[in-house]
């Protein structure tokens, strides 16, 4: 006989829990014809996709299971797909034998629906993960290096295609069609300085990658509207920089296009492609570094090391800094240079130079500062080859043979100091770039500053007004006179 639903245990509310936990939506029991026969407990899972038995032995005399009694008993319950006549016999068996109890055998199972999942882009994995922090040692972490900017490059592959997964309708234990379902994600749509090639949305250019709503941007500019910090990790964006707030000290910031930044700018290592555009000043911290390959325009700058192809313009004034420029450095009429190395290949305008505690302030112009760079380093490299050698040949005097691996160490010496001679003497007919550079001061330039046009120099041992200084090609010397 069948009978839908067991007696409630003492305990019913936790049953019903833990069915529920389970997936379980309805219940019924297969019972003997006496009390003392075996039974089975069946439990259908949702949409009765599975059918889960648990197995009772027959007690004392009770009459055993037997697959020809379960079996009528499921076709009386229709449970007629996906039937596992195994599964059922093995547990029929270990009940009648062994007399226990066999619990959660799915004696028959199901097919679910496979949903159907319409074509979309989806986003590159890659952008949704946060950069991993190193394992190890926690203090050896350093956050400014953790940014929460997800740059791209020109081409990159922004999001894919997934095709369409074609939907299949289901049966359950019964037999019964369990209709798929459909399913249309949201997926990501080609925005600004993007574009779909084929079955993938790539970047149309270096930049920034950001979402507004479903659309993929491509930002050629970053608008940092804070500061730069730990919030923000070290900036390095192939396009232009725009900075709201400050800069913290110990931060980099490196831009493949122009630099912008609002306030006063702590300087420790910035690299601006193009122009660096500071609407205060300068600060540089230790060992600060900015290298510009456009034009740098300040109200100050103040102990910095400065390296740029275009002008350097500054409001009010240069502080103990040492500026390469391969044009001019421009104060005006209201900026004063005090201290410092300036290097300038067309020369210096300011209001003053020097100060009155006599800070001494060197200025080289009509020079190529990085010819200049270029022939140090060769003569240092001149200079360690030719002190490598002289040693070298000093032991090979004291040998009674010959000892042919040092001599030939001693010819490649030899060849590579000539070819730095040789190098030495190019780059010295490239470094004098502009002899009519010229240093002019409409205010006063005080005592104690060296003036260089073209290795000519002059050094001012007294107070000189409203003057610009020149080289004398003539006579091979430098002279001033009255603006």
């Amino acid at each position: 006989m069948e009978k839908e639903g067991r007696e409630p245990e003492p305990n019913k509310s936790t049953e019903n829990s833990s069915q529920a936990e389970q997936g379980i939506t309805s219940k019924s029991t297969i019972l003997g014809n006496r009390k003392d026969d075996g039974t089975i407990d069946i439990s259908f899972k949702e949409n009765d996709l599975e059918a889960i038995s648990d197995f009772h032995p027959p007690i004392g005399n009770g009459q055993a299971l037997t697959p020809d009694y379960i079996s009528s008993m499921l076709d009386r319950l229709s449970v007629t797909f996906g039937v596992n006549w195994d599964a059922i016999q093995e547990a029929t068996l270990e009940c009648n034998l062994n007399r226990k109890i066999v619990h959660g055998v799915v004696i028959a199972r199901g097919e679910a629906p496979v949903t159907e999942v319409r074509e979309y882009f989806e986003t590159n994995p890659v952008f949704r993960n946060w950069p991993r922090i190193p394992n190890g040692d926690v203090p050896r972490i350093d956050y400014r290096e953790i940014s929460p900017f997800v740059l791209v490059k020109k081409g990159q592959i922004l999001a894919r295609l997934r095709p369409k997964i074609e939907g299949k309708d289901g049966k359950n234990v019964r037999g019964d069609t369990i209709p798929h379902t459909i399913s249309n994600p949201t997926g990501a749509t080609s925005g600004p300085n993007t574009r779909t090639t084929g079955d993938v949305i790539v970047a149309a250019c270096d930049g920034r990658l950001a979402e507004k709503g479903t659309e993929l941007i491509v930002e050629e500019i970053l608008e940092v509207k804070g500061s730069v910090g730990y919030k923000t990790g070290h900036i390095l964006f192939p396009g232009d920089v725009i900075i709201q707030g400050t800069v913290a000290d110990g931060f980099k910031v490196y831009a493949g296009g122009s630099i912008v930044s609002k306030q006063t700018f702590d300087a420790t290592e910035v690299v601006a492609k193009k122009d660096l555009i500071v609407a205060g000043g300068i600060v540089g911290r230790i060992q600060a570094s900015i290298k510009v390959g456009g034009t740098l325009r300040a109200k100050f700058i103040q102990n910095c090391r400065v390296a740029c192809r275009g002008p350097v313009i500054v409001g009010t004034a240069v502080i103990n800094s040492r500026i390469y420029t391969l044009d001019k450095l421009d104060l005006g009429d209201k900026g004063r240079l005090i201290g410092g190395e300036i290097f300038a290949v067309h020369g210096v305008h300011a209001l003053g130079i020097g100060s009155e505690g006599g800070t001494g302030t060197k200025i080289h112009c009509g020079i190529d500062f990085t010819v200049q760079q270029e022939l140090d380093r060769a003569n240092e490299m001149m200079r360690l080859y030719t002190q490598k050698q002289a040693k070298l040949r000093e032991y090979l005097a004291q040998l009674p043979e010959k000892d042919l691996a040092k001599l030939e160490i001693d010819a490649k010496l030899s060849a590579e100091i000539s070819a730095l001679a040789g190098r030495i003497g190019s780059m010295l007919g490239k470094l004098d770039a502009n002899d009519a550079a010229t240093i002019e001061v409409v205010g006063e330039i005080r005592p104690g500053t060296l003036i260089e046009i073209c290795h000519i120099a002059f050094f001012t041992d007294q107070s000189y007004k409203k003057v610009r200084f020149r080289l004398d090609k003539t006579n091979g010397r430098l002279i001033h006179e009255n603006l």
